[in-house]
């Protein structure tokens, strides 16, 4: 890779490690569904009126849009509203890959090599190895792990779509997203609720909102997109285990999250056990679900 798109796919990796601290900033603002709704809203209009159809069948954009945009993040929203740290959220959000290989063989019979196994295996012990101090807390846990469930179902529906161009993708399926999005939070938050939310809005909301929609959403998937037909999943998905390192990083610098021990040893068990499983294969074998499909922003 030249050096200049190696700084771009750092600098991808930093806005997305980044955007747990912005979640948890929105969430002091809106309700996990507002946010999302919001979020949703913002990423797809006005955009919507400026990109093409993506080249893909509609059922698939549906599919990724309930599934990532209404069901992964509102959970990982909810998580971290319930009290799960915003670096540790943006580790454990990492074992979407132990559920990824799960559905790719459930659902498309494909057959993973040993040595992806084993890696996986190692990551889900290192997401074990976080959930034991995680007490109270276990259930803002597992709706992280619910969030990482539901991000490995949609990564196998984006491989069915296989879509050419990612930012139109995430265009349309953030379109898709936002009605059922902005009903649910009607019904479950309130009208009141969301004007309360709506005159309470700050400079930091705003900022949060700007944030996650067009910097994280369009403008990290427009830079992640450029990179994959430049040089190839192989070449560019392990920089995506840079991103629990930002997010970590500043969780501690920003919220003043403490980093204790067992993240550590976890984290590295889960990046290991992951980057194990994308880098250790044989020429001339394919990977059981390609990398590209690992789409990281929140």
């Amino acid at each position: 890779m030249k050096p200049r798109d190696i700084g771009l796919a750092v600098a991808v990796m930093a806005v997305w490690g980044f955007n747990f601290v912005v979640i948890d900033a929105g969430l002091d603002h809106f309700t996990p569904l507002q946010f999302n709704a919001l979020r949703f809203t913002l990423a797809a209009f006005p955009a919507l009126f400026f990109v093409g159809r993506p080249q893909v069948p509609f059922r698939w954009i549906l599919a990724v849009g309930l599934i990532l945009g209404v069901t992964k993040f509102s959970m990982l929203f909810a998580g971290m509203a319930a009290g799960m740290p915003a670096g540790l959220s943006s580790l454990v959000l990492q074992s979407q890959a132990v559920f990824t290989m799960l559905f790719a063989v459930l659902l498309l019979r494909e057959r993973p090599r040993g040595v992806q196994v084993a890696g996986l295996l190692v990551a889900l012990a290192g997401v074990g190895l976080v959930a034991t101090r995680m007490g109270a807390n276990l259930g803002a846990f597992l709706l992280i792990v619910g969030a990482a469930a539901a991000w490995g179902l949609s990564n196998v529906a984006t491989r069915k779509a296989s879509p050419p161009d990612t930012l139109r993708f995430m265009v349309w399926a953030s379109a898709v997203a936002a009605g059922p999005l902005v009903l649910l939070s009607l019904v479950v938050d309130g009208p009141a609720a969301g004007l309360d939310a709506l005159r309470a809005v700050d400079l930091e909301a705003v900022a949060a909102l700007l944030y996650i929609a067009l910097i994280s959403t369009l403008a990290g998937f427009a830079g992640w997109g450029l990179l994959l037909k430049r040089y190839g999943p192989s070449t560019v998905a392990p920089f995506t285990m840079l991103v629990p390192f930002f997010g970590i990083a500043s969780a501690a610098v920003f919220l003043g999250e403490r980093i204790h021990a067992v993240d550590v040893a976890g984290g590295v068990l889960v990046v290991g056990g992951i980057l194990l499983g994308l880098l250790v294969r044989k020429p001339g074998t394919a990977e059981v679900v390609p990398p590209r499909l690992a789409r990281v922003g929140a």
